[in-house]
């Protein structure tokens, strides 16, 4: 059960550490301004209410020599480096060389209810007919979705395995199962700090607190991990097993003689 567990956890963990960032605005060939309802989308918290249709206003600027053909648009929302929503709209356009573009599009994201719920970073990408990015914009979406969202019960999930991982760690503890090396009762609690951290990343975001963004997510899970590392590490050495009655009674029958 303990394995079980620490796999759980350890799959979150790298999702946050090892999962592929976003691609930047800089690396594509367009210059994008969004905005969503009438609001600019830079440097803002965007709401979002799967309950109605949301009017998406792309302003795309071509600073090159060449025209740049356009596929499709794409509005998604990640945290912890996994995509919770993406939705592609088909809509081919080209910006003139050293021109700018201004197309609007009316999105129904009435499913992102049952996808995502609270902060999450998020981005439009303009994308070429390969699905490279030519430009992006990026955000953060205050997502009115539900709280059973895949977002949601993901978050749920990871809070059982936490409180799992506390419990086997401290039960072994409790019984003096832990091993007599101080690094190896580290690592027993390792599990178990990771799983605190990325909780409270998701509770923050559900929460409408914090967003779940990298320079944030990343401190507090090894930051959680390095506590409860440091906790195991400190842990009293497990004490011996109690004698056998048989081999105490057999000694003082020696000692006798």
């Amino acid at each position: 059960m303990g394995r079980v567990i620490a796999a759980g956890v350890a799959l979150g963990l790298c999702a946050v550490l090892f999962g592929a960032p976003p691609a930047s605005a800089e690396s594509g060939s367009l210059g994008v301004q969004v905005s969503i309802d009438g609001q600019a989308v830079e440097d803002a918290t965007v709401p979002i209410d799967p309950a109605r249709q949301v009017e998406l206003r792309v302003v795309a600027t071509n600073p090159g020599t060449a025209p740049v053909k356009v596929r499709s648009v794409r509005l998604s929302g990640v945290a912890l480096a996994l995509t919770f929503f993406a939705y592609d709209t088909t809509a081919p356009f080209e910006v003139p060389a050293r021109g700018t573009i201004t197309r609007t599009f009316v999105l129904d994201l009435g499913d992102l209810a049952g996808q995502a719920t609270g902060l999450l970073p998020s981005s439009v990408e303009l994308l070429d007919a390969q699905r490279g990015t030519l430009g992006e914009a990026s955000t953060v979406a205050d997502v009115r979705g539900s709280f059973w969202s895949v977002y949601g019960v993901f978050g749920l999930a990871m809070l059982v395995l936490t409180v799992l991982a506390w419990l086997t760690a401290l039960l072994a503890l409790a019984r003096h199962r832990l091993a007599p090396n101080r690094w190896r009762r580290g690592l027993r609690f390792l599990p178990a700090g990771f799983g605190t951290g990325l909780v409270a990343v998701i509770t923050l975001s559900v929460l409408r607190l914090v967003p779940p963004e990298p320079a944030i997510e990343i401190p507090v899970v090894l930051g959680a991990a390095a506590i409860a590392f440091l906790l195991g590490y400190l842990t009293p050495h497990p004490a011996p097993p109690p004698a056998d009655d048989t081999t105490v009674r057999l000694s003082a029958r020696e000692l006798t003689r």
